[in-house]
């Protein structure tokens, strides 16, 4: 087992989401090892809690004094009122995760007002992998701890993308026709680091748009996918509005998006690329707590930044290669974000191994980077 950069609150409950597969119960196992287990997606537990909330109470001893985890707890909201009454009478401490936000977003359910801390585990970054992390692994596999456990990871990678996913969408009830789902799916993936087009997706999967849009709001409930805002604050040219879109992993995207007999193996490249520097982003911002808000930037003309950071302690721009050989054009989008934004500092990442500064802009070798973000972005 990796050990995670998450550390969780060591005083209050709180709440852990993250995509299925990130190891949200195996860094409990390990962090909390005293811990009282209640596992949802046992069913005989399951029916017997959601016939009676009042009985996790009961199940809980008098004397206990650790942690207590109810592991999916989005399949029971209900259980919520009772963690509640425990947390304020017994002075309990919760760990409550979930894979799925979509029941706890929905109808009158009990987030235990301010009582529950919200946290994500993320998958597996660099600095987590060490000495294992490969670059072109990475870009191949994703993050998925099992995927860099065992020795067949593209039939992990295939089984959760063709069982987890369309089951997950089937146990929930979340659509009634899991063909359009999966049509729906494949021809997202091909939006992978793109500006979204509802309407094209929506034509490619045969379903309305209103259909192909609620789909997309269902990934995100997953926690499987992203739609990342365009960069507007005090812009000072017109820019793209419309969001990206990104399936949260690396190796996800990869198992989802079919393949042809045309289709070169170079052709996922660049997206799976943005795709590893996007988990890392995001796990980086999220374990470090800094509160930075993450977004692209892209003029009607074709100036684009793969990535904004900002807030908190700072704006970074970044712009994600997949060559090592990088040329002059290449900074242009960075040079005019710079223009409108002059206190940005401008980063672009690449594969090789070279490291230099042209022309305003930090030029970092792309494992570099991932294995410091810290220090890559002047924080260390």
């Amino acid at each position: 087992m990796y050990a995670r950069l998450f550390e969780g609150p060591s005083r209050q409950s709180f709440f852990l989401f993250g995509p299925r597969g990130t190891g949200k119960t195996a860094w409990v196992r390990a962090r909390l090892p005293g811990a009282m287990t209640f596992d949802l997606l046992d069913a005989r537990l399951y029916a017997r809690l959601t016939a009676n909330p009042q009985l996790l109470g009961e199940l809980v001893p008098a004397a206990h004094r650790d942690w207590v985890v109810i592991d999916e707890v989005q399949r029971a909201p209900a259980l919520l009122d009772e963690v509640h009454r425990l947390i304020e009478s017994r002075r309990l401490r919760f760990v409550l995760t979930g894979s799925s936000a979509r029941k706890l977003r929905r109808g009158s359910v009990n987030l235990l007002a301010g009582r529950a801390l919200t946290r994500h585990l993320h998958p597996l970054t660099a600095a987590e992998l060490g000495t294992d992390f490969d670059l072109r692994r990475a870009a191949r596999i994703g993050g998925l701890p099992f995927a860099w456990t065992t020795d067949t990871p593209d039939d992990y990678l295939a089984s959760y993308a063709s069982t987890y996913l369309r089951e997950e969408v089937l146990q929930e009830g979340l659509t009634r026709s899991l063909g359009a789902f999966s049509r729906f799916l494949e021809a997202a993936s091909f939006s992978q680091a793109s500006v979204l087009n509802m309407a094209s997706v929506a034509r490619e999967s045969g379903v309305a748009a209103k259909v192909a849009e609620s789909y997309f709001a269902l990934l995100e409930d997953l926690l499987i996918a992203v739609r990342l805002p365009a960069f507007t604050r005090r812009a000072k040219r017109r820019v793209v509005q419309h969001p990206k879109f990104f399936l949260f992993d690396a190796g996800v995207f990869r198992a989802i998006r079919p393949r042809g007999p045309l289709d070169s193996p170079e052709e996922a490249d660049g997206p799976a690329l943005e795709t590893l520097v996007l988990q890392h982003l995001r796990a980086w911002n999220d374990y470090r707590g800094l509160g930075c808000s993450l977004h692209y930037w892209r003029t009607p003309d074709g100036d684009e930044v793969d990535f904004i950071l900002h807030g908190g302690p700072g704006l970074w721009a970044i712009e994600v290669k997949r060559s090592s050989r990088v040329r002059r054009e290449d900074l242009k989008g960075l040079a005019r974000f710079r223009q409108d934004y002059p206190r940005a500092r401008a980063l672009l990442f690449h594969p090789g191994t070279r490291r230099w500064h042209e022309s305003g802009v930090d030029i970092v070798p792309l494992s570099e980077a991932l294995l410091d973000l810290d220090g890559t972005l002047g924080l260390g």
